[in-house]
Order: C-alpha cells, then sequence, then structure tokens
C-alpha cells in the first residue's frame, strides 16, 4: 500500500472557519499517526472572491496551531489546463457530453422542479442527441455522463457504507461555457494528481464524493479512501456557519484562547480516546485514529472552551504562559513595558488565578502596567473619613518594612483590623482601592508584594485619597 497522503483544500475567499480547522487538524493528525504527509491545497479557482489575504490569514492561522503542511501549497489556479485536458478525455472517451441547454431552460427545468417540490435534477436533454442539432448561438457546457442505472456505495471510514440510486445524481457539470473547470472536475483531478490515499472532509461533501468517485473509476484512477466527519454545530443545534459568532481562529487568538487548548478543544470535538480529555501533541499524533471519529454533529461549547483554556493556563510552563502572554498584549492590546516585565513575571502565579483566559490575565495585571492608579469612580466613594485613617495608618507601619511577605504584612493588617474595630474586608478593600483603583483584583498581600515597597508607598500618598 502507498504512504498515507492527506490534504487540507480551503478556498481562500474569507477567514479560515473553525470546521475547517478541525477537518486540517483530522488530516494532519491523520497522515502523522501514519508516518505520511499532510499537504496544503488552495482552492482559488474563484477569481473575484479569491484573495491573498485571506491565504496567508489560512496558512498563519494553521501555523498558529501547530499545524505545519509538507511541501509547498499546492495552488488549484496554476492546474486548470490540467483539469481541463481530462474533461476532454471524458468527452472523447464517451463519459461526458456538450450540453448546448440554454440558461433559460436550465431554470425552467429548476421552476417545475420547485414547484414539485422534488429536488432539481438536469432532465439530460443531450445525453444522447446528436450535436448536428445543436443551437449555433449557444456555447455548450460540458457535463459528466452520470450512471443511471443501479446502485452505487461509498465505504465511507467514519459513517460505514453509505448507498445511493445512480438516478439520482445528475449529469453534472464539468467544464462551464467559458471553458472554466467546475469543483468536482478540479478537486478529483488534483487529488489524483497529488496522490492522495485518504481524503477526510465534513459530511456536507457526501454527494461530491459519489459523483467524484464516477469520474475515478470512468478515468481507471485508484480510488482514495474516504471519510466523512460529522459538522461542528451551534450550542442550539444548528449549522455553524461563518457569520455566527466566534466562528474564525482569529475570533479566538483575540481573546486569549492558547493555541494548545484550542487544538486540544477541537480534537475532542467529535473525537474521542478512551476516557482521556487532555492530550499533548505528541499525545495526540500517537492516539488518533479515524475509528474515535463519531457519527453525530459535535456542539461548539464556548465555556467548555474556556474551561480547557483555564487549565492549560493553570498547568503550563510560567515562562512559557508568560511569552504567550507577550505576545497576546503585543499583538491585541498594549505592549507590556521593559520596566514592568519582572514584576508581571513574579507575579503571573496569583494573576492566573480565575483566569480563564490571557485576557484575563492582561486585566488583572493593569494595576501593575499603568504608571499611576486608574479609579474606578463607584469604588473610590467607598473611600469614607474611616478608610482614609486606615491606608494613613498602615502607610506609616509600612514604612518600617524592610522584607515583603505575608509573615511581614499580616500582623500590620491584623493590629488595624483590632484598632479600628472592622474585619479584614474592612482593611483590605480600602488597600487594594487606594493600590489599584478597584475593589476588585488580586488578593491585597500579592497586590502589595507584586507592586514592591517603592511603588506601594507611593500609590498610598496619592492625592485622591485624602
Amino acid at each position: 500500500m502507498s504512504k498515507v497522503a492527506t490534504r487540507f483544500a480551503p478556498s481562500p475567499t474569507g477567514a479560515l472557519h473553525i470546521g475547517g480547522v478541525r477537518t486540517a487538524l483530522f488530516n494532519w493528525l491523520y497522515s502523522k499517526n501514519q508516518k505520511g504527509t499532510f499537504h496544503l491545497r488552495i482552492e482559488d479557482t474563484d477569481k473575484e472572491r479569491s484573495k491573498e489575504e485571506h491565504k496567508i490569514q489560512i496558512i498563519n492561522s494553521l501555523n498558529w496551531l501547530g499545524i505545519k503542511h509538507d511541501g509547498e501549497e499546492y495552488i488549484q489556479s496554476k492546474k486548470i489546463d490540467d483539469h481541463v485536458k481530462i474533461a476532454n478525455e471524458l468527452l472523447k472517451n464517451g463519459h461526458a457530453y456538450k450540453c448546448f441547454c440554454s440558461p433559460e431552460e436550465i431554470e425552467e427545468q429548476k421552476k417545475r422542479a420547485r414547484q414539485k417540490k422534488i429536488p432539481y435534477i438536469y432532465n439530460r436533454k443531450w445525453r444522447d442527441a446528436d450535436e448536428k442539432d445543436a443551437p449555433k448561438e449557444i456555447k455548450p457546457v460540458i457535463r459528466f455522463k452520470s450512471k443511471i442505472e443501479g446502485n452505487s456505495i461509498l465505504k465511507d471510514l467514519v459513517q460505514g457504507d453509505v448507498e445511493i440510486e445512480n438516478i439520482t445524481i445528475e449529469d453534472f457539470v464539468i467544464l462551464r461555457n467559458d471553458g472554466t473547470p467546475t469543483y468536482n472536475l478540479s478537486a478529483t483531478v488534483d487529488d489524483h494528481e497529488m496522490g492522495m490515499t485518504h481524503i477526510i472532509r465534513g459530511d456536507d461533501h457526501k454527494i461530491n464524493t459519489f459523483k467524484q468517485m464516477q469520474i475515478y473509476e470512468a478515468m481507471k484512477w485508484n480510488l482514495p479512501k474516504f471519510a466523512h466527519i460529522p459538522l461542528i454545530h451551534t450550542i442550539e443545534g444548528k449549522k455553524l456557519s461563518k457569520r455566527d459568532n466566534a466562528s474564525t481562529l482569529d475570533d479566538y487568538s483575540k481573546i486569549g484562547i492558547m493555541p494548545d487548548a484550542l487544538r486540544n478543544y477541537l480534537l475532542r470535538l467529535g473525537w474521542s480516546f478512551e476516557d482521556k480529555e487532555i492530550f499533548t501533541l505528541d499525545e495526540s499524533i500517537k492516539y488518533f485514529n479515524i475509528e474515535g471519529i463519531g457519527k453525530s454533529p459535535s456542539k461548539l461549547d464556548m465555556s467548555r472552551i474556556l474551561s480547557m483554556n483555564e487549565h492549560y493556563i493553570k498547568n503550563i510552563n510560567e515562562n512559557d504562559l508568560f511569552n504567550q502572554l507577550t505576545e497576546y498584549c503585543k499583538l491585541y492590546k498594549s505592549e507590556i513595558n521593559s520596566d514592568k516585565i519582572n514584576k508581571i513575571k513574579k507575579s503571573l502565579t496569583f494573576l492566573k488565578n480565575k483566569a480563564k483566559t490571557l485576557e484575563d490575565i492582561f486585566n488583572n495585571c493593569q494595576y501593575i502596567m499603568a504608571d499611576e492608579v486608574i479609579f474606578n469612580q463607584d469604588d473610590i466613594k467607598l473611600i469614607d473619613d474611616k478608610s482614609k485613617k486606615i491606608i494613613s495608618d498602615f502607610a506609616t507601619k509600612f514604612a518600617n518594612v524592610n522584607e515583603l511577605n505575608k509573615e511581614t504584612l499580616e500582623p500590620i493588617v491584623n493590629e488595624l483590623i483590632k484598632s479600628y474595630d472592622t474585619n479584614f474586608k474592612g482593611v483590605g478593600q480600602p488597600l487594594r482601592i487606594a493600590l489599584t483603583g478597584s475593589k476588585f483584583g488580586p488578593g491585597i498581600y500579592d497586590v502589595i508584594i507584586s507592586l514592591g515597597k517603592e511603588e506601594v508607598a507611593k500609590r498610598l500618598t496619592n492625592k485622591k485619597l485624602r
């Protein structure tokens, strides 16, 4: 058997959709598991809508997730002559014919089908007609001569055997009247010329597969194996579309979802291995198999993505986490000033607490990044006369502290609780507002230690607190 070769074949007509990303991931993992190759084919034959920027975004998105293709990208538009050549061969061998129906005739057939509430199938008017009778003013399309008797069986690696009546497959167009090939012809020729052994794609392609299998058969080419993955649905159970929020990779990276977490989530979306949930990249490759792909659609669950991301934030190496935070801030927020780097690095252990995204960590460390406190207007109103005295007293006692840690700070806080007849919140909240501008945020000892003695002393004497 030849070495496994898979491909991902997006059209660069928009940003890469999350369903496409999962398809690419499954193809890549399967080829790597089988010690094969994974190829990227850019299907850019729609000249109007295909854009270089979309192609770059697709490649960058895959790289971001760690999906790297083998060899150069295969650019479909450069292979049009090969597709046309096969169309002419099919014509010559009697597997295709010229159809001279006018657009009006086709529209009339479609209208009748709609009225009868049946799927439109071209009426095969020119299938066996003599070209001598063809109207001279009509430029013909070339249609594939589909089988009209018997059944075809697709031996699907995910869905099992899928059977269809051949009569339900229309004589589909393979060459338009302007001489350009259609999707089913181009995809089949490319898959054959690229030596693809396995075609893994969404199950909305099943009818295309039946059409493409007939082209393979007519050309006497070896048939690849097909696997059709159930689609991804929204949480409400509708088919996910490009118009849905969080449908592209950029939507996830903008809020600070990390590539490893998203890849792990997509791997588990419609695939399982025993009861394992968390997979490293190496484990994903080691355990991935087509048998583990489920037959039912999966629902995209944002809360599950956030919880997976939280797991990664808590468990990855803090240096890696800091590097990803730095990159995230550079791309989507404000760059971390060099004089704040060490403070944030040292504080990551508590800044990442309860954080589900890199954006949460960015928000949690705003008080460190800011050169001066930006007060929440509602929270500063909580600083009454008693709070001002607590802040002032704390500042006086704090001046005598040489080493910052919980052991040296706790006695001061306890002393203030006692002398002002209050509780921990009564002391901690005014101090947190004074130091961070908000009553919400990390624990007060963590805030003080992260800012350092000089910065704390400066913030406690802010004029707005007097």
